[in-house]
């Protein structure tokens, strides 16, 4: 079980006030190496070139959407088992049954508590020590 001050972490979403409340939650959580992307491409390349433990990802999003994002990180060999949450602002169980069948490790529908975030995190990583 990693300390969270050891996760390296991607956050993607295309509003800059997402970004920086999930950030500032991450770093409340001891998160220390937080990134962030206004998009999915330009996540994508930079998660490649530099790889991350967890990338966080809205579902709504101009160019490639958190599905299609999902799926180019999966399908990459070198990227493809880092732990994807999916935030979405709604429930809506066709995107939710798309991303479990892609391989998404949870997803988060905003707005959200950092507690909630935090239980998300663990259920894939264990307890953040």
């Amino acid at each position: 079980m990693p300390a969270a001050s050891q996760i390296k972490v991607m956050v993607v979403d295309d509003q800059a006030s997402m970004r920086a409340m999930i950030r500032r939650s991450l770093q409340d959580l001891g998160f220390k190496d937080v990134r962030d992307k206004a998009g999915a491409p330009e996540a994508l390349a930079a998660v490649k070139s530099d790889r991350v433990h967890l990338i966080i990802s809205d579902y709504n999003m101009p160019d490639m959407d958190g599905l299609q994002f999902l799926e180019a990180v999966r399908k990459d060999e070198v990227i493809g088992k880092t732990v994807f949450i999916m935030l979405t602002g709604s429930s809506d169980r066709e995107v939710v049954q798309k991303a479990a069948a892609l391989g998404v490790n949870n997803y988060l529908v905003k707005p959200f508590a950092p507690a909630a975030l935090k239980d998300k995190i663990e259920r894939v990583f264990g307890a953040l020590a």
